[in-house]
C-alpha cells in the first residue's frame, strides 16, 4: 500500500465561478488560478500522484502552459488517475477536507463526493469529502481563500 498527501489553496476573487470537486458552487467570488482553480481537484491530483511517486499537479499540468489555460481540473484529475493506473497501482480510497468559512459547503458535499469518486473510477464508499471552518482564523477564516487537504491510498496491482 502507498499513501499520498495533497494540499492546495487558492484566493477567492471576483469575476470567476467557484468550482470545487468539479461542482459549481453559488457564491459571489471564485477561485483564482490558471486552470479553473478547483483547489479540491488539485489536492486530489497531488495526493494520488504523490502516492505513486509520479510528481505533483504543478509538474504534470504547469501553470503557464497554454494547454491548461482555463482547464477543467476534473479532466486533469482523470489524467492523473490514468497515470497512476498505468504505473500499476489501483486507487484504494481518498479522504478529502476542504477548509473555508465562506461559502457554506455542507449542501454541496455529496455532489463533490460523487464527482470525485466518478472521476477517479472508485466506489463512492471509498471517497470522503468533508468541509471544515476555522472560525475566523487565517486566510480561510477571513474568507480570502479556500484550502483543501487530501490523503490517498493506493494498492499495487
Amino acid at each position: 500500500m502507498r499513501i499520498g498527501f495533497g494540499f492546495d489553496a487558492h484566493r477567492l476573487v471576483a469575476g470567476r465561478p467557484l468550482i470545487l470537486g468539479g461542482c459549481r458552487i453559488p457564491y459571489d467570488r471564485g477561485l483564482e488560478g490558471y486552470s479553473d482553480g478547483d483547489a479540491l481537484a488539485h489536492a486530489v491530483i497531488d495526493a494520488v500522484l504523490g502516492a505513486a511517486a509520479l510528481g505533483d499537479c504543478g509538474s504534470r499540468f504547469p501553470a503557464g502552459d497554454p494547454r491548461y489555460a482555463g482547464a477543467d481540473s476534473m479532466k486533469l484529475l482523470r489524467q492523473a488517475s490514468d497515470l497512476v493506473r498505468q504505473a500499476h497501482f489501483s486507487l484504494n480510497n481518498v479522504d478529502c477536507t476542504i477548509v473555508a468559512d465562506q461559502p457554506a459547503l455542507a449542501a454541496h458535499l455529496a455532489s463533490m463526493r460523487t464527482a470525485v469518486a466518478k472521476t477517479l473510477g472508485i466506489d463512492l464508499a471509498r471517497c470522503s469529502v468533508k468541509a471544515k471552518r476555522t472560525e475566523g482564523l487565517g486566510f480561510t477564516g477571513r474568507s480570502e481563500g479556500v484550502a483543501a487537504y487530501v490523503i490517498a491510498a493506493l494498492d499495487e496491482s
